[in-house]
């Protein structure tokens, strides 16, 4: 058998054997996923993490990799913010896999043009953080992530579902409103939406992590940090920052909820209640050291759904989804289940 049957012939086996699975549970949701991957369109971001340069060479030698293997590669490249989302939807008519090299933001702009639905996403990793390819433990290179991709499983995950734009959304009041978007790794509300907010493309480009870290040092004596009142699970907690997780880490390196999972069906609401500056440092420390969830103004709280608003007048409260700045509150985030096919390595 060629190399290419087999790398298709795996596949299959991997997607029938889950297909069973997930019948026998009673899953219905991904029945069309029992053919073998033959065709995949691979889109990536050229200027995405802080060596834009070698990003062509890279993609290259991936599609490379992945053809020698028996997959069909078309290569798209975006070239403006957000054009990832349109060109996930139209790869969705005609592959079998969406590959996604690049960072959070084009991945999440990606999911947002396959979901709800039943093609399959694979990543490369490639952006700044990288927290969804961390949390997978994929391969930092994204060569070496290409020849171990036809290894790994499909894997029905939820997806979280930002709302807002509208007057009662943090209430639950509105049905239809004016914004939606989906995320898959997290939503932060507060100082890191106004740090990325004030983050400068050509700083986050150069430095990365590193640069936002500048940032966020600079704004910490800048930002007034408003007090914003987020309600789940029928109570209200009160705080200056609040980040929606459905991974461990944030930021790319700070394991900010423990027992977070892709894999789980909900999120944990993380909420920061001081609004003292000099407390953001205790609280950055702490969460470096792994030890914040000791410390008694920080909350931590599992939900389906959690709605916030701003508690009191005052400027605008910006909110992010993975990583990428998205709107202003007040604001709904929900989970949806079973939103999205992801290729991942077995656990």
């Amino acid at each position: 058998m060629p190399p290419g049957a087999r790398c298709c012939s795996f596949v299959a086996v991997r997607l029938a054997r889950r297909q069973r699975g997930r019948t026998a549970a009673g899953d219905r949701s991904a029945s069309c996923q029992t053919l073998p991957l033959k065709t995949a369109t691979l889109i990536y971001n050229p200027v995405a993490g802080r060596h834009p340069r070698r990003r062509e060479a890279e993609v290259q030698k991936a599609a490379a990799e992945l053809r020698a293997q028996g997959l069909r590669i078309d290569l798209v490249q975006t070239n403006a913010g957000g054009e990832a989302q349109g060109l996930a939807r139209a790869a969705a008519a005609h592959s079998d896999l969406v590959i996604v090299c690049g960072g959070d933001g084009t991945i999440n702009e990606a999911i947002n043009g396959l979901s709800p639905g039943h093609t399959i996403l694979g990543i490369l990793p490639g952006g700044t953080a990288n927290i969804l390819a961390k949390e997978l433990g994929l391969p930092h290179d994204i060569g070496r992530a290409a020849r171990e991709l036809p290894r790994w499983s499909p894997r029905r995950v939820a997806l979280g579902l930002a709302r807002w734009g509208q007057n009662g959304a943090a209430a639950g009041l509105a049905t239809s409103p004016a914004h939606s978007r989906y995320f898959l790794s997290v939503a932060g509300v507060g100082f890191d939406a106004y740090v990325i907010h004030r983050l400068s493309a050509s700083l986050k480009r150069s430095w990365g992590t590193v640069g936002y870290a500048f940032e966020a040092w600079r704004q910490l004596w800048r930002y007034r940090f408003p007090e914003v009142a987020f309600r789940c699970s029928d109570r209200e907690w009160r705080g200056s920052l609040g980040v929606v997780q459905r991974t461990r880490r944030y930021a790319g390196w700070f394991h900010l909820v423990p027992q977070g999972s892709l894999f789980k069906p909900g999120f944990t609401l993380c909420v920061f209640r001081s609004r003292r500056r000099t407390r953001y440092v205790i609280y950055a420390l702490a969460a470096a050291a792994r030890v914040h969830t000791r410390l008694p103004d920080v909350t931590l709280v599992e939900s389906q759904q959690v709605d916030c608003e701003p508690a009191g007048a005052g400027p605008p409260i910006y909110f992010e989804l993975d990583g990428e700045l998205a709107g202003t509150i007040p604001a709904t985030f929900q989970v949806v289940p079973g939103a999205l096919t992801l290729l991942a390595p077995s656990p």
